[in-house]
């Protein structure tokens, strides 16, 4: 660590804290991801191995980049390329709000992320705003992995944790309890946060995970057989009954949008998830080829666009 100096914590997570740095020999500002291991015998967690073991086999623009590892007390530090803000920071920002072409920009580059992603076997599980990091020219990155996962196409029958996603972003498989399910689940999340970039506020922000169930459902009405094959099979479907639903019409849902824009998100927030856009399939959409079309990176930055994370000042900081 004697080659880095700290300049204050920008976050914390289930397992230490993340903080800003800059590499002493090449001014290179850093994020120090800072994970404590809290019992030896227990071994790393896995969610961390996962999030190491993802970053060093992702290697894409859109993806962040793990730089180094360093041992350090009870733990060790992971260095990343150090981002100063987020796509939750940008839809916080009401005073400059997204226009057409920004918003391409940056559902494009969440797609090149997961596609790339995909076709290199991983789910994310925890796509949203706030882990879509955007770097100072404008990029946007995948960022945190702990909840990553390799996917075998090959292997239908493998079994997964259905307690994964951050609930607003979680697809409705995840929230019957499957434990079998693809990909698809994070192009779920994608339909959200692009939905989420035109309303400027989440989709189905529930506030339990029946809640959170029974806003889908209102919202894209109730689900049967023929629109969602399996779903009787799936483990928790007999558990609650909600009321039916006829759901509402997609120009209330994602109101004041081209039929392009709308179209693509419907094509994401299917119950069948068989039916759901991949991202290849996604980038080929009409809606990326009619106008306005997404900005360059230089256009979409505007002053102040990007603005550092808060950090409390520090006279000195101590990494243990």
């Amino acid at each position: 660590m004697n080659q880095y100096t700290v300049l204050g914590r920008i976050g914390e997570g289930a397992h230490g804290y993340v903080m800003k740095g800059v590499n002493k020999f090449t001014g290179t500002e850093v994020a120090l991801k800072k994970l404590i291991i809290k019992n030896l015998d227990e071994g790393i967690p896995v969610n961390v191995m996962r999030e190491i073991a993802s970053l060093q086999v992702l290697n894409s623009d859109y993806i962040v980049k793990l730089l180094n590892i360093i041992p350090h007390g009870m733990g060790f530090v992971l260095v990343m390329e150090y981002l100063p803000s987020s796509l939750y920071d940008v839809l916080r920002d009401t005073d400059n709000p997204l226009n057409e072409a920004q918003i391409k920009c940056y559902m494009k580059m969440l797609l090149f992320g997961v596609k790339y992603m995909h076709e290199n076997h991983i789910m994310h599980r925890d796509l949203k705003p706030a882990n879509l990091l955007i770097a100072q020219d404008g990029t946007l990155k995948i960022a945190d992995f702990g909840l990553a996962r390799i996917y075998v196409k090959n292997e239908p029958n493998r079994q997964y944790s259905h307690q994964v996603a951050t609930r607003w972003y979680r697809a409705p498989e995840l929230l019957y309890g499957s434990h079998n399910y693809t990909t698809a689940v994070d192009m779920w999340a994608v339909g959200c946060i692009m939905s989420e970039l035109y309303n400027k506020t989440p989709l189905f922000p529930g506030e339990t995970d029946i809640e959170q169930l029974a806003i889908v459902l209102h919202t894209l009405g109730t689900p049967n057989e023929e629109s969602w094959p399996g779903l009787a099979k799936l483990p928790d479907y007999n558990k609650i009954t909600f009321s039916y639903s006829s759901g509402l019409s997609w120009n209330a849902i994602v109101p004041d949008i081209a039929d392009e824009s709308l179209d693509l998100i419907k094509n994401f927030l299917l119950y069948n998830h068989c039916k759901r856009l991949n991202a290849r399939e996604a980038l080929n959409h009409a809606y990326f080829f009619i106008k306005p079309l997404a900005c360059s990176l230089t256009e979409m930055l505007k002053p102040d666009s990007i603005k550092p994370c808060e950090m409390p000042k520090f006279e000195e900081f101590d990494l243990i």
